[in-house]
This record gives structure tokens, C-alpha cells and sequence, in this order.
């Protein structure tokens, strides 16, 4: 019989056993990636731990999306890493706490909605670079301390555990759904390699993760100017690349558990546990897509699985740091490498010949900038760029004029399309300003006056006709067309003459 609870805000039925049992094996999945993301970020161990705890337990309690993890991420410690090396942690606190601010802000004006911005083509390169990143990190547990590769028996033993891991998460799923096939795996390896006493490489040869409650620190800094001119552009780098991975995140398990969540009260969320986690001596962090993956997989739907695992988290840095520590890698990477797998989208190699091939190349150039510049933010900006450019540059393309001269002698032009930067040039020229005769009509019924270039182009167009004594008439603008001319009235000289005996229709957008 199972046991149910609404917890919160989320009014979801919640199985408790699924829950717990997810949130365990995210906490035991937490501990390398935090420990391996604070030394890249040139900081202790416990720095990354205290971050994932703290990131994880506020997003967990009042985040707005159910199941997503958060923690220490890459993302953030690759934005960090040269602030540490040049001013020290303190700073880097400092740029965490601000970071939260910035984000605070963001949800309070409801900034989160510009993720609808965000082209499906950019998603899909986004998810599958970060799989490749996830991916492409755990082959860093097939070199020795000196970061040379293994080899012989060694390798041989990693990759049979490795392997083993990943055969018991594929194949139990299609046995049993009653243990989560990730924890289970987790533990036939320890078990495996504390009986037969197999030498392999464990979390504690690593780092030690033994540590105590995260200590309540604020940041020794100088609180001047020369400090803010320092920590802001890193702060808000950190708080714009936490936000769109958090979102895109966000986004992803939206789909999978065909829920929706809520990207303003994430923010808010994300920016207040960056500044718990400033303040009690983290490095900072955001959604993790790898580990949401695990605890949605594992049947986790609600808040309960996160704060498990932030709060399991923290018990084994105060108190199971011993037993933790012999975890064998091999279960730990075969896992991740799982995730990996489940991460990469798989249908959009299918759209590669059926995709216009602008969306191909978009998806493709984020997947790239993902990968080899380890920058999250940096390829879904230049992936939203350029789909934009291409989108404008097909409907510069489409606007089209359908002309006719009516029984009176007036000649009628019937725009398609919207009239924007990117169309104006073609626009121009489907007028014949010189033989047209002395009345001419421009029906906008299927078309849109959208910005300042479209209205000095109807400006210049009326001119022309002016010049040689002729009457221009606009018919069929829409409402905020309308309003759109009388605003730049106050800019530029808008030469319409608007025929009072024209009805103007209603902005259908």
C-alpha cells in the first residue's frame, strides 16, 4: 500500500517510498560532482559540498519545479575559477551572494518568461552538449593520480564495475520497478568490492568530505566600489548562466513529467539559496540537469526526493564521511555515464534531413560552443541570435504585394507579410511611384507595421508620392499599428493620409 502526502505548495500526491529512495541515491550521485566541481573552481572540497547542500535544500523547499536538483555545477565554477586564483574565496562568496540579488530580481520582474525566447533547435543542442559534458568528465576516472591513463588490470577492473553499473541500471527497470535501479547499483558494487576486496579507485582518493554544519561566514571583503567593480561582472555571469541552465532545465522536466513548473518563483528561489549559500561558505551553483535526470527517472515527482537529498548530503559530510569515502568510483561513473546517455536527445539525429537545415546548424553550433567552451549561457545566447537572424531573414523574404486598380481609377496595394527592418528593402520595391495614378490604397489587412524601420519606410514611401502630387491612403491598420505612427510622430515626420471612410480591423496577434 503506498503512502501519500501533499507537501507544501505541491498539491501532487507523493509516493514516500520513491521519494526517500531517489533523494538517496542523489545524494550519493552529488558527492564526486561537487567535490570534482569545487577543485575545478580552485577551491576546497567542502566548499562545493556546503553549496550543494544549501543549493539543493532552499531550491528543493521552494523552488518552482518539483524534482530538479540543484547543487554545484560546472557552469558556475568555470565562470569562478579565475576570480579564486585572483582575489581569493572571499571573494568568490562575495560573487555568490550578489549573484543571488541579481537573481532575486530577475524573478521579482518576471524575467523568467524570456525562456519562451529559446528556439526548440537551441534546446536540443543544449542538452546534447551538456550530455557530451557529462559524458566526457568521466573519463577522468580512468587516470591515475598523475592523470596518466590506466592500464592493465586496473582498467581492466574499472571497466568491468563500470560496465556492470550500467547493465543493472538498463536491465532492472525491466525486472522490478520497486527499488530505484540507480541506488541498487550503486550498492552491488560496494558490496561486490568490499567482499571480494577488489582494489579500485574510491570517492576518498579523491578528496576527504568529512566537515561539519556549513559555518555561517560573511565575506571579509573591503565593502567599496574598486570591491563591487570586481565581483559584478562575475556575479552577473553567475547569475545569468545559473538562470538559463536552470530554466532550460527546468524546461526539460516539464517535458518528461508533462507538468509545468515555474520559472519566476525558480528564480527567486535559485537567488536566495545563492545567497544562503555565500553566507554559509559555498561556492554557489544552479539546477543540475544530470542529477534531476536520476531523481525524475527514479519515480520522483516532488519536493520530498530533493530535500532527502541535500539533507542525506549533509549527514554523510558530518557523519558518514568514513563510509562514503570507500564508495567505488567505477558506481558512481557508470552512472553518470547512464545519465549521459538518457540526457542526449536521440530524436534530433532523426531531424538531421527533415529540419530546415537553419534549425540543423543552430542546433549543431550550440552543441559545439557547449562542448569546447564549457560556456552554457554563451551557447544558448548565440544559438537565440542567430535563430533570430535566420527567422528574420526568411520573412524579409515573404513579404509580398498583390496589386489591382479598382473601377474609380484607385490603385490598390495588398501587403502579406510583416513589415519589419529585414523586409523594408523588398517592400520599396513593389511600388511604381511614377505611373501609378493620383490615388493609391495600401491594404495592411494581412500584414503588420512592427517597427521604427517599417514606419520610416512608409514615411519615405509617402514622400515619393507627395512629390509628385499623388494621395496615399492606409487601410486595414490594426490598433497598435495605429498607435505605433502616433508615438513616432514625436521622432519623425509620418507623412499618412488616412482615409476616414477605411475600417480598421482588430490586432488578431
Amino acid at each position: 500500500m503506498k503512502n501519500y502526502l501533499n507537501l507544501f505548495d505541491f498539491k501532487q500526491k507523493v509516493n514516500y517510498k520513491s521519494e526517500i529512495l531517489s533523494g538517496l541515491t542523489v545524494a550519493l550521485a552529488l558527492v564526486p560532482e561537487a567535490v570534482a566541481f569545487a577543485l575545478i573552481a580552485g577551491l576546497s572540497p567542502l566548499t562545493g559540498l556546503y553549496a550543494a547542500f544549501m543549493m539543493g535544500l532552499v531550491t528543493s523547499i521552494f523552488g518552482g519545479r518539483p524534482g530538479m536538483i540543484s547543487g554545484a555545477t560546472g557552469a558556475v565554477a568555470v565562470v569562478i575559477v579565475t576570480l579564486a586564483k585572483s582575489h581569493g574565496v572571499e571573494y568568490v562568496f562575495a560573487a555568490v551572494v550578489l549573484a543571488g540579488v541579481i537573481q532575486i530580481l530577475a524573478g521579482v520582474f518576471r524575467l523568467g518568461k524570456l525562456m519562451r525566447l529559446v528556439p526548440h533547435p537551441v534546446i536540443f543542442g543544449f542538452v546534447n552538449g551538456l550530455a557530451i559534458i557529462i559524458f566526457m568528465s568521466q573519463l577522468d576516472q580512468f587516470k591515475d593520480m598523475s592523470g596518466n591513463w590506466l592500464t592493465g588490470t586496473p582498467l581492466y577492473i574499472l571497466l568491468g564495475l563500470v560496465v556492470l553499473t550500467m547493465l543493472i541500471i538498463w536491465g532492472l527497470p525491466k525486472l522490478t520497478k520497486v527499488v530505484p535501479a540507480s541506488l541498487t547499483a550503486i550498492l552491488v558494487i560496494f558490496g561486490l568490492v568490499t567482499f571480494f576486496g577488489i582494489d579500485t579507485k574510491t570517492v576518498g582518493d579523491i578528496a576527504s568530505i568529512k566537515g561539519g554544519f556549513p559555518p555561517f561566514h560573511i565575506p571579509m571583503i573591503p565593502f567599496t566600489w574598486e570591491t563591487m567593480t570586481i565581483i559584478f561582472p562575475y556575479a552577473a555571469i553567475v547569475a545569468g548562466v545559473g538562470l538559463i541552465e536552470s530554466l532550460l532545465t527546468l524546461n526539460i522536466i516539464d517535458e518528461i513529467t508533462e507538468t509545468r513548473g515555474r520559472g519566476n518563483k525558480e528564480a527567486v528561489a535559485q537567488g536566495t539559496a545563492n545567497i544562503l549559500s555565500g553566507v554559509f561558505s559555498g561556492m554557489g551553483g544552479c539546477a543540475m540537469i544530470g542529477q534531476s535526470l536520476i531523481n525524475v527517472s527514479a519515480g520522483a515527482r516532488a519536493r520530498l526526493s530533493g530535500i532527502v537529498a541535500a539533507v542525506m548530503l549533509l549527514v554523510f559530510i558530518m557523519f558518514g564521511s568514513s563510509l562514503i569515502e570507500k564508495l567505488p568510483m567505477a558506481a558512481l561513473t557508470g552512472l553518470m555515464i547512464m545519465v549521459s546517455i538518457g540526457t542526449f536527445e536521440w530524436a534530433s539525429l532523426k531531424t538531421i534531413n527533415k529540419f530546415p537545415k537553419s534549425d540543423i546548424f543552430v542546433m549543431v553550433l550550440v552543441t559545439l560552443v557547449t562542448i569546447f567552451l564549457h560556456n552554457l549561457a554563451l551557447a544558448v545566447l548565440v544559438g537565440v541570435i542567430i535563430a533570430a537572424l535566420v527567422f528574420a531573414w526568411d520573412n524579409a523574404k515573404r513579404i509580398r504585394a498583390r496589386k489591382f486598380v479598382d473601377e474609380q481609377g484607385v490603385k490598390h496595394y495588398e501587403i502579406f507579410g510583416p513589415l519589419f527592418f529585414g523586409s523594408v528593402t523588398v517592400f520599396n520595391e513593389k511600388f511604381d511611384v511614377l505611373n501609378d495614378p493620383k490615388e493609391v490604397v495600401i491594404d495592411f489587412a494581412e500584414s503588420r507595421v512592427v517597427d521604427m524601420s517599417a514606419i520610416e519606410a512608409l514615411n519615405k514611401l509617402t514622400e515619393r508620392y507627395l512629390k509628385v502630387g499623388k494621395t496615399v491612403h492606409l487601410k486595414h491598420l490594426s490598433p497598435d499599428c495605429q498607435k505605433l505612427l502616433k508615438n513616432a510622430e514625436e521622432v519623425i515626420d509620418v507623412n499618412i493620409l488616412e482615409d476616414p471612410g477605411y475600417r480598421v480591423v482588430a490586432d488578431k496577434v
